[in-house]
């Protein structure tokens, strides 16, 4: 018994065959601590020195039961048992799977009670390849997770979620996620808090803000909260978001749509976890860990004063930029899938596409001249579209074809990039179309738009050549070039 040392619950591990040493070993823990529960588990190994078996068992030992880390305060006990299990012990602490502290004792010679020592282990992973593969598989895992189990095939994107895989299970330091408008970031930052939750790290909640809603004197009151007759309308005390995330995860979307004066009392909070409720003179406490959210050049906003640079150097720690899915094309395939299911979850209608209407979908979808626009969430409403209109649960060509038709038209709203192509013809025939071609097909239909008829268009695409030919009918070269994409004159210029 140790005096210093109050133990409520003792959890046992040991094997079948040692049930009667356990057994005893229970009554002398009752006879010394009455008030310590003990809780036998019995848990057998084909080899206890089999540095695989072990580690796989106790790591399975450790996912599955009953962690309470925000309300029990746990302790790892490593002087009994086998070295290898002490060692596999060690390891999964580490990593965070058992969520508490070391516990070493060692009893002392010539005085009537034992009293312990903490202690530390060194260990060298690279002598156990076997489990240094658990360890791989275990952070294979975790970047699976945060990619909702889609098997990507973007090199570049699967190598920025091993790295975020990384950070969010071995820093609390703030994350900032860049990237265009319906790319994932809000997804991924849920995804990090899932995966910290699950190792043990946070106990708090996830608290999503869009900053970009907070406007004027009522951000301050959302984000640090305000004390009753703190102004008109104050009837009642209000914590604010910082205090709600208190031990979980604070993300702030668009937090570059954040003013100045936010800004300054997010950086207090991050550096000292200590903010003013507005009409306080009393601050409060908050310990989250903050991930952050722009579709801004944050570099920029600085330089035009518009963002606080003590704070971007402050996020800019863990920065990562999420592509947009029209630089993942190869990504589309698996994510449409992942769109079906989650329609399927959502809804409780299982739908499927046919394969010549998928082959099409994928055609279009993963052609250069598709822009997604809206990134992932075009994706997820295209799929919303096709698998609420398909009556019998089979998405066919024709509702493709409507789909891709309607894509056409969401897009060509774009003036910037928009190639005047859409009005012309159908989603199937620009699918098909190079991107080469396409430049090139898009140039002459703005030359025969600007020109009053077939052979003016044809002097002005063909004047280089024509002038090192001895005879000359441009226009029936231009009304050639236009027949291969099915067009005419009349068609492209209405004259």
């Amino acid at each position: 018994m140790q005096e210093n040392l109050r133990v409520d619950r003792f959890v046992m591990l040991h094997g079948t065959h040692h049930r009667r040493l356990a057994e005893y070993v229970a009554d002398d823990i009752r006879d010394v601590s009455p008030e310590t529960e003990v809780a036998p588990h019995v848990l057998d190994f084909d080899d206890p020195w089999d540095f695989e078996e072990v580690y796989g068992k106790l790591l399975d030992f450790a996912r599955s039961f009953p962690f309470d880390p925000d309300n029990q305060d746990y302790l790892i006990h490593i002087t009994t048992g086998t070295h290898v299990a002490q060692i596999c012990l060690f390891l999964l602490t580490e990593a965070r799977y058992l969520p508490g502290r070391l516990l070493q004792t060692q009893p002392q010679r010539g005085v009537p009670q034992p009293v312990g020592t903490w202690g530390a282990i060194d260990l060298d992973l690279s002598r156990y390849d076997s489990i240094a593969t658990r360890f791989a598989e275990a952070s294979a895992e975790s970047a699976s997770f945060l990619k909702n189990g889609i098997e990507t095939r973007n090199a570049a994107f699967n190598r920025m979620i091993d790295e975020i895989e990384q950070v969010a299970v071995r820093s609390r330091a703030p994350i900032l996620l860049m990237g265009p408008t319906g790319a994932g970031k809000s997804q991924l930052a849920r995804k990090i808090y899932e995966l910290k939750k699950l190792r043990h790290q946070i106990g708090g909640a996830f608290v999503e803000v869009n900053c970009a809603t907070l406007k004027g004197d009522s951000a301050m009151s959302a984000l640090f909260g305000h004390r009753k007759g703190a102004f008109t309308g104050a009837v009642q005390d209000r914590p604010g978001l910082l205090k709600t995330a208190d031990k979980g995860v604070l993300f702030l979307d668009e937090i570059g749509e954040l003013g100045l004066d936010e800004q300054a009392m997010i950086l207090r909070a991050i550096e000292d976890g200590l903010f003013l409720p507005v009409g306080s003179d009393k601050e409060a406490a908050s310990a989250f860990q903050l991930i952050a959210g722009t579709n801004r050049d944050l570099v920029d906003e600085v330089a035009a004063g518009r963002f606080r640079e003590d704070l971007f150097a402050r996020l800019n720690l863990w920065t990562f930029s999420l592509p947009g899915l029209a630089e993942r094309r190869e990504d589309i395939a698996p994510n449409l899938d992942y769109e079906l299911e989650r329609f399927a979850e959502r809804e409780g209608t299982r739908v499927t596409f046919n394969k010549e209407a998928r082959d099409r979908y994928l055609r279009f979808a993963e052609n250069p001249g598709s822009r997604w626009r809206g990134n992932f969430r075009d994706l997820a409403a295209s799929v919303t579209r096709m698998a609420t209109l398909s009556q019998t649960g089979r998405i066919d060509v024709d509702t493709v074809a409507l789909e891709t038709s309607r894509l056409h038209s969401l897009w060509a709203g774009d003036k910037k990039v928009g190639d005047g192509l859409e009005g012309l013809l159908s989603s199937d025939q620009l699918a098909q179309i190079d991107p080469f071609d396409r430049v090139q097909l898009a140039y002459v239909v703005g030359i025969c738009r600007s020109c009053g008829s077939l052979s003016a268009a044809g002097r002005q695409l063909f004047a280089a050549s024509r002038e090192q030919r001895a005879s000359t009918n441009d226009a029936d070269r231009l009304r050639k070039y236009l027949a291969r994409f099915d067009l005419d004159w009349i068609t492209v210029t209405g004259k």
